[in-house]
């Protein structure tokens, strides 16, 4: 079988038109999930002659477009904000009547009319008996739609459903998504999968109040912000933050240690790369007061126990990612940041001054692996987070 280029984080309309060839559409949506795309389908009227919206819902996971004036479909995602989302639209089959339409600018249902509207590459898959793709009229359309910077797909050539043999068969659905993904500039994390800690976390006393630290979380965000820049797959499972979540990041939110390990665990099976950025809490109280701790004495005395050391469980894991960790100290950072690598069994750690960089725009670290130091001089976390991804990114390197 022809290997898939990666679609990873890219947004795909796939628009489905009334072709027998329509049935191919359940393995290239399936396909397209597989190489990392997010998929909306449109389907034409007649598209549901051949293969059912229920299908396409269950293989794309999100609700089918059928309906250009649907009142459910614009109260969730009207086809004004679809066409902004995409980054590309791809009508798979594209018959010879549709050909023609979106060539006179036709705007009569939910796919034609997002045509017009997008700003995103469309490509067409054409589908059609072979003397309709030889037709004067069908090439003529055809040349229009290059002109207007339409990619066209195929055909290809072999037998066809009407038992003639030529040129008119839609492309097989592998073929299709190898072209899609070629009209991308693949970034150097491309199909990789991150998981990415950040925050603090929150461990209660009782009802309302709870230890925790200063950490804001804006490291982990500028990390899970530029790795999908750079075409990866970011899982961020964050502490309690005032953050907007990056576009394209998959937050799971958590609040204290145990639930961020618990949460970790649960999504780190074919990850490349886990990146701790996470102020955990070290200890968390025994006991937890069923009700509000009243103000009685001079002094509260509490009990402390250790929580589980969530970059400590990833490292020891049988088949584990590349694991890279953060030395957030105040005193003897390198001496510190060293002691970490080795102890916790890490490939790579960002050393850094945290009490310069607590909640602040910008940070300088340290990069310490087993073999090198760098420094990465203080500037914009975004701007760091980008150098310290390529460090990541030649450690994977490494290790292949």
């Amino acid at each position: 079988m022809v290997p898939m280029l990666s679609l990873t984080n890219k947004r795909v309309i796939l628009g489905i038109t009334g072709g027998i060839a329509a049935y191919k559409c359940a393995e290239l949506t399936r396909l397209l999930a597989k190489a990392g795309a997010e998929v909306r389908v449109a389907m034409t009227k007649s598209a549901v002659e051949f293969i059912t919206p229920l299908t396409m819902q269950a293989l794309s996971g999100n609700r089918v477009h059928l309906d250009l004036l649907d009142t459910e479909a614009e109260a969730a995602m009207g086809h004004i904000e679809l066409a902004r989302w995409a980054d590309l639209v791809m009508i798979a089959p594209a018959t010879a009547d549709f050909i023609a339409r979106i060539v006179h600018g036709h705007a009569d249902n939910i796919l034609s009319t997002l045509v017009l509207a997008t700003s995103a590459p469309i490509a067409i898959a054409p589908a059609m008996n072979q003397a309709m793709w030889a037709d004067d009229g069908t090439q003529a359309n055809l040349q229009a739609l290059k002109e207007r910077q339409f990619y066209i797909f195929g055909p290809g050539e072999g037998d066809q459903a009407c038992g003639d043999v030529g040129l008119g068969r839609m492309l097989e659905p592998v073929e299709l998504i190898n072209l899609c993904a070629g009209l991308f500039k693949a970034g150097f994390l491309a199909g990789k999968k991150f998981i990415i800690t950040g925050g603090p976390t929150q461990e209660a006393l009782d009802p309302i109040r709870f230890i925790s630290n200063r950490s804001s979380g804006k490291m982990a965000y500028a990390l899970a912000e530029e790795a999908v820049g750079f075409g990866a797959q970011v899982i961020l499972i964050s502490g309690p933050v005032n953050i907007v979540t990056p576009d394209r990041v998959r937050r799971i939110d958590v609040v204290t240690a145990s639930e961020m390990l618990d949460a970790t665990l649960a999504n780190i099976d074919n990850a490349d790369v886990f990146i701790s950025v996470a102020a955990v809490a070290d200890y968390r109280p025994r006991e937890i007061a069923p009700q509000k701790i009243k103000k009685k004495d001079k002094e509260l005395q509490l009990t402390l126990v250790r929580n589980p050391d969530v970059i400590s469980e990833v490292a020891k894991l049988e088949h584990r990612p590349l694991v890279v960790g953060f030395a957030a100290e105040t005193t003897d950072i390198l001496e510190n940041g060293r002691k970490k690598l080795k102890q916790k069994n890490l490939d790579l750690l960002f050393a850094n001054n945290v009490s310069e960089s607590v909640d602040s725009e910008t940070i300088a670290v340290t990069a310490i692996s087993k073999d090198q130091e760098q420094e990465l001089p203080e500037s914009n976390k975004n701007v760091v987070a980008r150098k310290m991804l390529q460090l990541v990114a030649a450690q994977l390197d490494t290790a292949s």
